[in-house]
C-alpha cells in the first residue's frame, strides 16, 4: 500500500497521525512484526516504511520521541471496524417492559399478564409491574401489595426482585429482572440440543450395511451309471 497523503478523520474520534501529518523530526520506529528499529530521523523512518510498501503510524504522539509503527493503516482500521461491530452483535439489548394490574385484578387476566412477564424475562429482559389505584383504591393500598407480593411468590423460579415494591403518585411498583439461574438453565438446554441434533438418524458418512445374500443352492446329486456299479 502506497503512503497516505491524507490524514483520515472519522465522526468524533480523531485518527492517529501517519505519514507526512507526523510532525516530530525524529521517531523510536516499530517494524511490522513489532521488531524495535529504534530512534530514526523521521524522513529515514519513511523511506522504511515506504520500501515495505506500507504507512508510518504514530502510535504514542506524548512520547520523547514519539512512537510510530510500519503497518497497513488501511488493513488496521478496516479489521477494528469489523471488531467493533462483532462486538456490537454480541451485546445483549435489556428491554424494560411494563405490565400493568388493578388492585382486585380478574383471576383470567392475572394469569393472561403472568405468562406475558415469563415471557418478558426468558427473552432476558426487565419487567416493571405496576398496579393503579383509583378514587377510593387509595385507601387500600394494601391490596395492591398483595397482588405484587403474590407475582414475587408465582415468579419466584424465573425471577428476582430489582427494585422493591414502592408508591409513586396512584401507581405501586416494583421491578423484576430474570433470574441468573433461569438464564443459565435456558442456555444449558439450547446447548444440549444442538449437540443432540446430530444423533437423530444414522451418523453422518456411516456406510449403510449390506444387504443379506441368499444361501447358495445346495449341491445336485450325482447321476447313477446306467451299467451298474463296477
Amino acid at each position: 500500500m502506497a503512503i497516505q497523503q491524507r490524514d483520515s478523520r472519522g465522526g468524533g474520534n480523531r485518527d492517529a497521525r501517519t505519514n507526512r501529518r507526523i510532525k516530530a523530526r525524529e521517531v523510536r520506529a516499530i517494524g511490522p512484526e513489532g521488531e524495535q528499529l529504534g530512534v530514526l530521523p523521521i524522513e529515514q523512518a519513511l523511506a522504511r516504511a515506504q520500501e515495505l510498501g506500507m504507512d508510518l503510524v504514530e502510535v504514542s504522539p506524548m512520547a520523547k520521541p514519539p512512537v510510530c509503527k510500519i503497518m497497513d493503516y488501511g488493513k488496521f482500521k478496516y479489521l477494528e471496524k469489523k471488531k467493533q461491530n462483532e462486538a456490537k452483535k454480541k451485546q445483549v439489548v435489556v428491554q424494560l417492559k411494563e405490565v400493568k394490574l388493578r388492585p382486585r385484578t380478574e383471576e383470567h387476566d392475572y394469569a393472561t399478564k403472568i405468562k406475558k412477564v415469563r415471557e418478558f424475562l426468558a427473552e432476558s429482559n426487565k419487567a416493571r409491574i405496576t398496579v393503579t389505584f383509583r378514587g377510593r383504591e387509595m385507601s387500600h393500598r394494601e391490596l395492591g401489595q398483595k397482588v405484587l407480593q403474590r407475582i414475587i411468590e408465582d415468579l419466584r423460579e424465573v425471577a428476582v426482585i430489582e427494585a422493591a415494591p414502592r408508591m409513586e403518585g396512584r401507581q405501586m411498583f416494583m421491578i423484576l429482572a430474570p433470574n441468573p439461574r433461569m438464564l443459565q438453565a435456558q442456555r444449558d438446554r439450547a446447548k444440549f440440543a444442538a449437540q443432540s441434533a446430530p444423533a437423530a438418524g444414522a451418523p453422518a458418512g456411516e456406510a449403510p450395511a449390506p444387504a443379506p445374500q441368499p444361501a447358495p443352492p445346495p449341491a445336485a446329486a450325482p447321476a447313477p451309471n446306467p451299467d451298474g456299479p463296477r
